[in-house]
């Protein structure tokens, strides 16, 4: 995890320690960048899991390539990808639509939660949230520490977003969303992190701005 990625991870740990969560349960990425960030947390877990269904997307042969090596090295396949980004799936890898089956299980287990928290690291996923959806419905409060394509699944599936879209959902980097179950539907809140520039704090993030709820 880089420096930055550790000053966010403190500062989460700040935020939720000032909100007085109650029984947090964090369900965290298998990636290595994920679990740093639950370890980081883990005084104020009260359990911790690590879901290979929360892992990104699997890019296939073009895993740690950027778009514009895909687009020099696979053209057509990159093509594809912009025509329909739900259903492309990855040459050896996986689509949108494969993770969102394997989230199913995960969407379920977080029906039955009061507050479900969703962390961001950067990456692509959709299908094979199910179980782990599934799971976070009979918990309480929950925090996921994925990445933004799988939590764009999530995300998705609690605003009732259709399929088509899901690929474009906004999933800002260094932001925390609280689903809150309410009557007919799900409270979104988005909180982002506040960096100080000052030349003492040098950057330091040092709280979280609530900026919206719909």
């Amino acid at each position: 995890m880089s420096d930055n990625g550790i000053k966010y991870a403190k500062a989460l740990l700040d935020f939720f320690k000032n909100e007085h969560v109650d029984d947090l349960r964090i369900w965290s990425s298998q990636k290595v960048r994920a679990a740093q960030t639950a370890k980081e947390l883990a005084p104020l877990a009260a359990h911790i899991e690590y879901w290979k269904a929360l892992d990104e997307i699997d890019a296939g042969v073009c895993e740690g390539l950027t778009y514009e090596d895909i687009e020099q090295r696979y053209p057509s396949q990159a093509q594809d990808r912009v025509r329909d980004k739900y259903h492309f799936r990855f040459p050896s890898g996986e689509s949108y639509e494969d993770v969102v089956a394997r989230l199913e299980p995960v969407i379920m287990e977080l029906e039955r939660q009061t507050n479900v928290l969703l962390v961001s690291h950067q990456a692509d996923v959709v299908a094979r949230l199910e179980p782990v959806i599934m799971e976070l419905e009979r918990q309480t409060n929950v925090l996921l520490v994925s990445h933004q394509a799988v939590l764009r699944c999530i995300l998705a599936y609690f605003d009732e977003r259709p399929l088509d879209l899901l690929p474009f959902l906004n999933m800002p980097l260094h932001t925390l969303i609280k689903l809150t179950p309410i009557a007919y539907g799900c409270e979104t809140t988005y909180y982002q992190f506040v960096t100080d520039e000052s030349d003492e704090n040098q950057g330091r993030v040092s709280a979280f701005q609530n900026l919206s709820t719909h």
